[in-house]
């Protein structure tokens, strides 16, 4: 026995453990070569299983239904062998064979053929001899058979190579080392799907997909991608075509009774087929069909009698391709072909019998003249060559593969280093098309985006509508190209599909309780808050000097309150301001023109002027509380104000302390008048004024008012006002009014009584009495006013309080003055 090395061994350990026990399946087709490649096709794509008896060895199932499509992926397969070997620039010299299985599209029947392909023709014999295997196989269709042959062979090294095997689990390295395909993963079809839903603005989709491992996995990986771009998934059903029809029909309704108006199929053109009956028998239209390669390019679906069901689908094809003298090839078969897949194929088409079979049923017998050339169906149609165009591809990187390896003189043992070289590959066909393996084993992500369109004859027309290029930049991998897309119904505007309608601005999405995130309510926003785009998720805040419109969908700036002359307030505040300065004005005159009459001269005409003054003062300085706050404007209010009330106020105490000092003089021995004389009643004036003045200096020069923008009593509105500054200041400079007034008020008081017909003090006592109760009721009535209000209340109090020293005070005078002159004696005056 030649020896071996150890890894040798362990391949030969390997094989021992996969060895095929009893005799293999026979190819349906075959090729002697130097060098063997398997293929493994589903010819067929269902079968008649035969009931075990257990008492005899279990019979292989009787294939059916023949794949016209299928057959030409195989024949496809032979004819780049052919080419092969008919080149001298790869492989010279060396002439390469095939052997074809029929899977029948059972994954049981696949690995029988793989084990069949593994160990040879001799598999019934036990020997330590390497068996005469082939170099690669071609396989399968479908994904779940493919992950079976994948990972049985996968630990002999054998390169194993699909061109319609789209799982993305099969990009699993771990799992399966030594397999490749010439048809991208459905990884990148599937986020090809959430892309082109999300660029329409689907937001509520429902999902069809076979219970395979293609359809299992590539459903899974669009809705983890559509999740991630925001769209909801309806309902996510799987089936397959063996399923009962109970089982058909419950997913039937399901679409039936869906609000969804976009259906996702990531179906397998055969059980799109099953499908597709039962919807189209219940008249199911309408509905947007967004479907994977498998069958968004199936022309049999497409001219079947379900093509208005699907009228308008979109979907991604693997692109177009041309292979040069494939149709010669596939039409050049007889009747007397020796190979009875031939023959089945042969009677299939022309739906006769060769002899020596007997007609059956409908069948007559072949009549010898019949020929392929002139036919067009699935088997002979080249314009839709995309698997086909894998296929071919497939051969050609074993073939570019085994070339490199050309030194090797013993291809039996040249498996693992044709593995390494299938990694390597890299290679231009006669088209141009670059093929090359990464290194999860697949090829450059590229689709088509077919739409179905309907021609003039009638007929439904696959129209290239964009592509899809995973190898770009995200936001260019999804093209469209300047083509009018046709949808459902034959519509020219794109379906709207969403569980709820889109919010306008101004409102927000809230989610319904216990739906999906796409299920929402609109709801207004928040004052104070906008939204300036549909379907907002938050409103957004205002800044704090804005504040939302009507239609919450701006920020505006905020409405400036305060006191302006414009104001209706405010004009009537300055019209009695300037009311109370014309009567001043006005008593000032009169007292002026009867300076020298006794009830003028009674009680210090000086003082009285004085007083007529300060008011004058007093209501002037309201004004300074209207209008804008600056900063001259609010040190200018409080302390004008706290300073002209305190010389009125002094004024007043003046004048009460006088008629004290009067009454007490006309007693015998008293001396009083001399210290309470002209001087010290103008010194006391000058004195109180002067303190205030001080508090006033002192409370600007800490802290004084300033202009402050109030944004926390209205949310709305921005009230500009005067902030105190020092509060200890403001308080200080009223409770000292408050002191001088309640001084006067006691002393007034005093004397309300003494003995005179004209006893000044009486009125002293209302004025401070009206005094000092309106500016008790001040307080709380500035501590709750809010805004302008605050601002009116004070203006008020200083106007009242003004108005009540003026005339309670002056108009007794007047009155005697103007209307009562024969009582402005002396004589009258003194009385008793």
């Amino acid at each position: 026995m030649e020896p071996i090395t150890n890894r040798e061994s362990i391949v030969s350990q390997q094989k021992m453990k996969t060895r095929l026990w009893g005799p293999p399946d026979i190819p349906q087709l075959r090729r002697d070569g130097d060098v063997t490649i398997g293929g493994i096709f589903s010819f067929h794509n269902s079968w008649e299983e035969i009931m075990p008896t257990f008492t005899s060895k279990p019979e292989r199932a009787n294939c059916k239904s023949l794949s016209l499509r299928e057959f030409q992926n195989a024949q496809t397969m032979v004819f780049a062998i052919e080419e092969i070997n008919n080149r001298a620039d790869i492989l010279p010299g060396i002439s390469l064979g095939y052997k074809v299985y029929d899977s029948c599209g059972s994954i049981e029947m696949a690995l029988r053929a793989s084990l069949s392909l593994v160990n040879g023709d001799n598999a019934s014999q036990l020997s330590c001899q390497r068996p005469n295997t082939i170099q690669a196989i071609i396989a399968e269709t479908s994904s779940t058979p493919t992950i079976a042959i994948s990972s049985t062979v996968g630990p002999l090294h054998l390169p194993v190579i699909s061109h319609f095997a789209t799982c993305a689990c099969l990009s699993d390295r771990k799992k399966h080392p030594s397999f490749f395909r010439t048809i991208p993963s459905d990884y990148y079809q599937s986020q090809a799907l959430a892309k082109l839903v999300k660029y329409f603005g689907w937001t509520w989709v429902g999902a069809l997909c076979s219970d395979n491992d293609y359809g299992n996995n590539g459903m899974n990986t669009f809705i983890k991608a559509a999740t991630e771009f925001g769209v909801c998934v309806e309902f996510s059903e799987a089936f397959f075509r063996t399923d009962p029809r109970e089982e058909i029909l419950r997913i039937v309704d399901i679409v039936k009774k869906s609000s969804s108006k976009v259906i996702v199929a990531f179906v397998s053109y055969s059980d799109m087929d099953v499908l597709l009956g039962e919807i189209a028998q219940q008249n199911i239209t309408g509905l947007q069909w967004i479907g994977s390669e498998s069958w968004i390019s199936d022309m049999n679906i497409a001219t079947g009698k379900w093509q208005q069901v699907l009228r308008g689908s979109m979907g991604f094809a693997i692109p177009k391709a041309e292979i040069s003298g494939l149709r010669e090839f596939l039409t050049n078969l007889n009747q007397s072909s020796d190979v009875h897949l031939y023959n089945e194929l042969w009677e299939t088409i022309f739906q006769c019998k060769l002899p020596p079979q007997e007609t059956t049923g409908s069948r007559i017998m072949c009549k010898g003249n019949e020929s392929l050339n002139n036919l067009q169906n699935q088997y002979t149609d080249v314009t839709e060559l995309q698997i086909a165009n894998n296929v071919y591809k497939a051969v050609y990187a074993v073939a570019y593969a085994l070339n490199s390896t050309i030194s090797c003189s013993k291809w039996n043992t040249n498996q693992s280093k044709c593995l390494e070289r299938v990694n390597n590959t890299c290679f231009f066909t006669e088209t141009g098309e670059k093929v090359f393996f990464d290194i999860n084993g697949d090829p450059a992500a590229r689709y088509d985006l077919l739409n179905w369109q309907q021609g003039e004859d009638g007929t439904t027309k696959f129209v290239k509508v964009g592509f899809y290029d995973a190898s770009l930049q995200p936001e260019f991998q999804l093209s469209f190209n300047n083509i009018s897309i046709v949808w459902a119904k034959n519509q020219h505007q794109v379906p709207v599909s969403e569980c709820s309608e889109s919010c306008p601005t101004g409102t927000r999405k809230a989610v319904k309780k216990g739906k999906p995130i796409c299920c929402y309510d609109c709801i207004p926003c928040a004052e104070g808050e906008i939204s300036n785009k549909t379907d907002a998720v938050i409103c957004l805040k205002c800044p704090p000097e804005f504040w939302s419109n009507k239609w919450r969908d701006t920020c505006v700036p905020k409405l400036v309150e305060f006191l302006s002359f414009e104001d209706l307030m405010g004009i009537i505040l300055v019209l009695f301001s300037l009311l109370g300065v014309f009567f001043t004005l006005g008593i000032a005159v009169v007292f002026f023109v009867h300076k020298d009459t006794p009830i003028v001269k009674a009680n210090n005409s000086e003082l009285s002027f004085l007083l007529l003054f300060s008011l004058t003062l007093c209501f002037l300085c309201s004004l300074t509380f209207i209008g804008r706050p600056t900063e001259w404007s609010c040190m200018l209010r409080h302390t004008a104000f706290g300073i002209t009330f305190v010389l009125c106020i002094s004024c007043v105490l003046g004048k009460t302390i006088v008629v004290l000092m009067a009454f007490r003089a006309t007693l015998p021995g008293s001396n009083v008048m001399k210290w309470f004389g002209l001087l010290q009643q103008r010194l006391s004036v000058i004195t109180f004024t002067v303190l205030q003045v001080l508090i006033c200096v002192l409370w600007l020069t800490l802290s004084p008012p300033s202009p402050y923008m109030n944004m926390d009593y209205y949310q709305e509105r921005i009230i500009l006002e005067c902030k105190l500054g020092s509060e200890f200041g403001f308080w200080a400079v009223l409770g000292y009014i408050g002191l001088l007034a309640v001084l006067c008020f006691i002393l007034a008081f005093l004397a309300r009584k003494l003995p005179d017909n004209f006893n000044e003090a009486k009125f002293i006592t209302f004025s401070m009495l009206i005094f000092c109760a309106v500016w008790i009721t001040f307080i709380p009535a500035y501590v709750s006013s809010p805004g302008k209000f605050t601002v009116a209340v004070e203006i008020f109090a200083i106007l009242a309080s003004s108005f009540g020293l003026l005339f309670c005070i002056f108009a007794p005078k007047c009155y005697i003055i103007l209307l009562r002159p024969e009582q402005n004696t002396k004589k009258h005056m003194m009385g008793k």
